[in-house]
C-alpha cells in the first residue's frame, strides 16, 4: 500500500531538496516551482530539474542576475 503523494511526478522530492546544496558555493538553494529549477543565489546559477531529478552540473546550470 502506497500513500498518496502530494506533489506532482515533475516535481523534486522535498526530503531531496531539504540536503542539496550548490556544488559551487555549498550554499542553500531555492526551489522555483514554476521553472523547475533549483536557485543558487550566491552562485548566480539556475540547476534545472528534469523528471523529477536535480541535475547538479555547474555546466546544465543556467546564469542568472
Amino acid at each position: 500500500m502506497s500513500a498518496p503523494t502530494d506533489h506532482p511526478e515533475s516535481t523534486a522530492d522535498p526530503k531531496l531538496l531539504e540536503i542539496l546544496v550548490c556544488p559551487i558555493t555549498k550554499g542553500p538553494l531555492e526551489f522555483d516551482a514554476a521553472r523547475q529549477e533549483l536557485i543558487s543565489r550566491s552562485a548566480k546559477l539556475a540547476y534545472p530539474i528534469r523528471d523529477g531529478i536535480p541535475i547538479m552540473l555547474p555546466e546544465e546550470a543556467r546564469k542568472i542576475e
